[in-house]
């Protein structure tokens, strides 16, 4: 039971986590309470490994 209590905590943080990025800094605006959060989560995004349109599947460019 403790676990399921824990995995769905976490869960739950992740999703605030991704509105909170939706809402703030993926617009271009900074978060009014924790700047600081939307510089860490905007320079987490640039770190991800992102896939080009131009290196995209051919097929599904039309």
């Amino acid at each position: 039971m403790l676990t399921i209590v824990i995995v769905m905590a976490a869960i739950l943080v992740l999703c605030v986590l991704v509105l909170t990025y939706v809402a703030f800094p993926h617009r271009g605006e900074q978060v009014p309470a924790a700047p600081w959060l939307g510089d860490a989560m905007a320079k987490a995004v640039d770190a991800v490994p992102t896939l080009d349109e131009e290196a995209a599947d051919p097929v599904r460019r039309g």
